[in-house]
């Protein structure tokens, strides 16, 4: 009964924030042509890395490159892609994440610490304990290594992993666990979230920043336009990398839309699923919990 009770204040809370859409933890209209995908790239053994169809066991060191050949740029060119944005979104992301003291915080994906920075300074804590970055790519690990250095977070924990399978981490360690702009890299979204679920305490919190769907057709559109016409450019110019960026923007189109990954969060386990739309949808937060 106890749980019942705590179960339903929880749902109470979360769908008060009206800033956030809810999802039915056993409700969910699923997209069939995502179930398609699924099931044709499961036996073929073969997925997608941005438009081009590769085999899964070589998806990862394709993503892999990519990651170690922008890695010294990386930042550069998030500021010049997104106008300064992302910054925001990076700020709102932190805040409604809201963490507090004492607290375990995983960010995967996270290499050159923009998130993990970001949580330091929301806690006021002056040397970032408590935080672990762990990224696949050593590349972006050194550069997150070198800037903590120099804002003096020398308690910051900096881990190389794989999102689909963080062996390294036992059950039940973090109170929560974040994901910025790493998720749509991934070559088995379902494992992913899957240890992101083992890794977390019973309560802890799921929180992802991911470029999404634009709802506006029009509005959607220009942004592709601005996509496909600019973004291989000014990685040319500013990075020396048009292919690189050519696969940042087809990854964005082959990733689930909203709903269709608010289902995949759901099937993962989590709880009281909810997104929210910054920018018109150009990427969404979600969230979730396990109980």
């Amino acid at each position: 009964m106890a749980s019942l009770i705590r179960r339903t204040l929880l749902l109470r809370t979360f769908c008060r924030a009206k800033r956030f859409t809810c999802h039915s933890q056993y409700v969910h209209q699923e997209s069939a042509g995502a179930e398609r995908m699924s099931n044709s790239s499961k036996e073929s053994n073969e997925t997608h890395f941005g438009f081009q169809t590769v085999k899964e066991s070589e998806k990862a060191d394709k993503v892999y490159e990519v990651f170690e050949e922008v890695a010294q740029s990386y930042d550069k060119m998030n500021d010049a892609m997104s106008f300064g944005i992302h910054r925001l979104w990076k700020d709102i992301f932190v805040d409604r994440l809201a963490p507090s003291k004492p607290c375990k915080i995983l960010d995967v994906a996270g290499g050159t610490g923009d998130i993990a920075f970001r949580i330091a300074k929301y806690l006021r804590n002056s040397d970032g304990g408590g935080i672990t970055v762990c990224d696949i790519n050593q590349a972006m690990l050194d550069v997150g290594r070198k800037r903590a250095s120099e804002l003096g977070f020398s308690g910051m924990e900096w881990l190389q992993g794989n999102a689909e399978c963080l062996s390294s981490i036992a059950d039940n360690t973090y109170d929560s666990y974040t994901i910025a702009f790493g998720i749509r890299n991934v070559t088995h979204i379902d494992k992913a979230l899957k240890e992101a679920y083992r890794v977390l305490k019973p309560g802890g919190q799921f929180m992802c920043l991911e470029f999404s769907q634009v709802q506006n057709e029009n509005l959607r559109w220009l942004y592709d336009q601005y996509s496909f016409q600019a973004i291989p450019v000014m990685g040319q110019l500013i990075a020396g990398q048009w292919k690189a960026y050519q696969y940042l923007v087809e990854s964005i189109r082959q990733f689930p839309n909203q709903e269709e990954f608010a289902g995949m969060i759901e099937r993962a386990g989590f709880a009281f699923v909810r997104h929210e739309n910054l920018t018109f949808g150009v990427v969404a937060i979600h969230c979730g919990h396990k109980l």
